[in-house]
């Protein structure tokens, strides 16, 4: 099978509302073999990247137990909010 990926290698969400990104991630993940991925959150606010990256880890992590995402950020304080709910298979990036 042929799989036709993005020209990008990183994942841009391009709206600024998390429920829209979430659901633009999560067909991402279901659509494509991404077992390794970074998508760039970096243009929202803290509240919605926390909310977005944690949702989208579980999502990924139940179709890639081994796998990473790479979360571009804004803040250091993403992490340190998510440290509590991580899987293991988040890294942040600012």
């Amino acid at each position: 099978m042929i799989q036709l990926l993005p020209q990008s290698e990183i994942l841009d969400t391009y709206s600024t509302n998390p429920i829209e990104a979430v659901e633009h991630i999560s067909s991402y993940i279901e659509k494509y073999h991404c077992e390794n991925l970074t998508v760039d959150i970096s243009h929202l606010n803290i509240m919605d990247s926390c909310m977005v990256s944690t949702l989208c880890s579980a999502k990924h992590y139940i179709k890639y137990p081994q796998g990473k995402i790479n979360w571009k950020v804004s803040s250091e304080v993403i992490k340190d909010f998510n440290k509590d709910f991580d899987l293991g298979n988040s890294d942040y990036i600012l």
